[in-house]
């Protein structure tokens, strides 16, 4: 069905010659392929999989390679509590910290060496970012648009008219120009750059464009990537006259690039981040067997963040008892936090629209920033909560001392942790740090409040302290991985079944194999009683029975439980 699926692709982008002319260049790729490295069967995530989301550079010290830096680090404190990494963009690059690719098969001199990245794979299972809607324009790809090269003639999506009024209807994530002018060998061209004008969209309606990225894709396999990421994939393929976002030829190239990776690496898993509202979002499933295994569950932070500021969880109750998956070969990637901000877009159709503008000014009021997008009207609407994730849930205006502000970081978590998906953990979540508001300032963009890096001597002294801030975030987010990790209950693909507890909780029960968890955390500073009248023996994150007695359980502020129905450890 595979080799079926590419063909038909092919034939729908391209029409019936263009297409078959590709399959045979496909299939060549993919036989060169199985050539050089054979097949290595993966097995699917499981419970025992979480994973880090870092900047290569996000630790540093003098005279080393930060990619060796981040390898001995995380071997040093996170083997047996992450089972995986995710580096962000680690390749040569000219703007927008990673995401304006030079060159996709190299590594960024700056941050190691593919020997460093191989080294860092040896512990761990890494995901590889795949940034192909766009690439710098300092790329030998575009430098030979440029230059006439018949290889990349049709390398970018021109358009002749820069006042079509057909562009209106475009989808605008940020509000910036969606097209620059570029001198070529044929005079000036206005070229599609949706995200700045140093990145340039690629144009799939060339069937060379999408098989050099294919081949891209299978060295990244080759070079040890067990999960792909594929960056901000929904703006694919552009069409005048429509939105240019979530159309059916994006959704094919998506198929197509998933079962090639079946064909030829069994296993790999594909992971669509489309910062979009929650019913599109999903759509990268496909058919449950033919697009992305992982779809980024962008609703779940902004639906927290929520919860967490008016000590209220129906908006999220009611929005998780929703979910539903179309097989048991998908599920989501659950994150509270990333290199980008806390997106809007995706709590739009869930909460109503004044909440959204509410999200927003609540991080203002707690020092952080909000970036606008253009609306096809000319206005502007707020897009992204430009926050650490920690500052974004603490109460306003100030701030709790490290051991409130931890409980409630570990809270959120153990609500995130406890969903059916797999998780992935910021490096500045999982680290306990604060926001970097001066980077923003310093490096003039919202994002940067996010991205502090960090000298390793630093936050091995700040870690050594079990008082302070970091290493109470730490500890409780690392007690809550093991106590995932060893139990199948969470495993990323069982059912779930959220609970109505009342407005001040948070509930869900996962089961699978003989295994059955229920977790429980209060989103509120005050003591409450849940009505529970029938629970585990045990909590997995105190070790202690549970006491039911009155027929109701009582929680401390922003307590988690995760009740096991296993007897309780001698």
């Amino acid at each position: 069905m595979s080799e079926n699926t590419i063909r038909a692709g092919l034939a729908f982008l391209y029409g019936p010659e263009a297409g078959a002319r590709a399959w045979e260049k496909a299939r060549a790729t993919l036989a060169a392929f199985a050539n050089a490295a054979p097949p290595r069967p993966q097995t699917p995530p499981s419970e025992r999989d979480a994973i880090l989301i870092t900047y290569g550079d996000m630790l540093r010290e003098p005279g080393v390679a930060p990619l060796r830096t981040l390898a001995r680090f995380a071997e040093a404190r996170l083997d047996g509590i992450l089972s995986g990494i995710h580096v962000l963009p680690f390749y040569p690059y000219t703007s927008d910290d990673g995401f304006s690719v030079v060159d996709y098969r190299a590594v960024n001199p700056e941050l190691g060496g593919w020997e460093d990245v191989a080294a860092l794979g040896r512990r761990f299972s890494l995901m590889f970012d795949a940034v192909i809607n766009h690439v710098s324009a300092s790329s030998q790809y575009f430098q030979g648009f440029l230059r006439g090269d018949p290889a990349w003639r049709d390398l970018a999506v021109v358009v002749d008219d820069p006042d079509d009024p057909r562009l209106a209807r475009v989808t605008r994530p940020r509000a910036l120009p969606l097209l620059t002018a570029f001198q070529t060998v044929d005079g000036i061209k206005q070229v599609w750059t949706t995200f700045s004008a140093d990145q340039i969209d690629l144009n799939y309606a060339s069937p060379a464009v999408l098989l050099e990225i294919l081949d891209v894709l299978l060295e990244y396999v080759r070079r040890g990537a067990r999960l792909i990421r594929l960056d901000a994939i929904a703006f694919m393929w552009k069409t005048l006259g429509t939105p240019c976002v979530h159309l059916p030829q994006t959704h094919r190239i998506i198929q197509i690039l998933r079962a090639a990776l079946d064909l030829a690496a069994p296993g790999t898993v594909l992971i669509t981040e489309t910062n979009v509202p929650h019913a599109d979002n999903v759509s990268y499933f496909g058919d449950g067997t033919n697009e992305a295994q992982l779809v980024y569950n962008f609703a779940l932070p902004p639906l927290i963040v929520d919860a967490f500021r008016k000590g209220d969880a129906r908006a999220l109750t009611g929005w998780a008892r929703t979910l539903r998956l179309p097989s048991n070969q998908t599920t989501f990637f659950n994150f509270l936090a990333s290199h980008d901000g806390i997106g809007l877009n995706p709590a739009r159709g869930i909460l109503p629209e004044a909440e959204v503008l509410t999200l927003a000014a609540g991080t203002r009021a707690r020092g952080g920033f909000v970036s606008d997008k253009a609306m096809p009207d000319g206005s502007r609407s707020p897009y992204e909560m430009n926050i650490n994730f920690m500052d974004a849930i603490a109460p306003e205006p100030s701030a709790p001392g490290p051991a409130r502000l931890a409980q409630r970081m570990v809270a959120a978590h153990a609500i995130m942790l406890a969903l059916q998906g797999v998780p992935g953990l910021y490096f500045h979540s999982l680290f306990g740090s604060r926001g970097w508001v001066e980077g923003v300032e310093l490096l003039g963009y919202n994002r940067a409040v996010n991205r502090e890096k960090l000298a390793l001597s630093r936050l091995d002294d700040e870690l050594a302290d079990p008082a302070g801030l970091r290493r109470r975030v730490f500890d409780g987010l690392s007690a809550l991985l093991r106590a995932r990790a060893a139990h199948p209950a969470f495993d990323p693909f069982s059912p779930q079944e959220v609970l109505d507890l009342g407005p001040a909780v948070f509930a869900v029960r996962r089961a699978h194999r003989g295994d059955r968890v229920t977790c429980i955390v209060n989103v509120t500073g005050a003591a409450q009683s849940a009505p529970v009248d029938s629970l585990g023996a045990h909590d997995l994150v105190t070790g202690r029975a549970i006491d039911l007695s009155g027929g109701a359980l009582s929680l401390e502020p922003f307590q988690v439980i995760w009740a096991s129905d296993a007897p309780l450890p001698s």
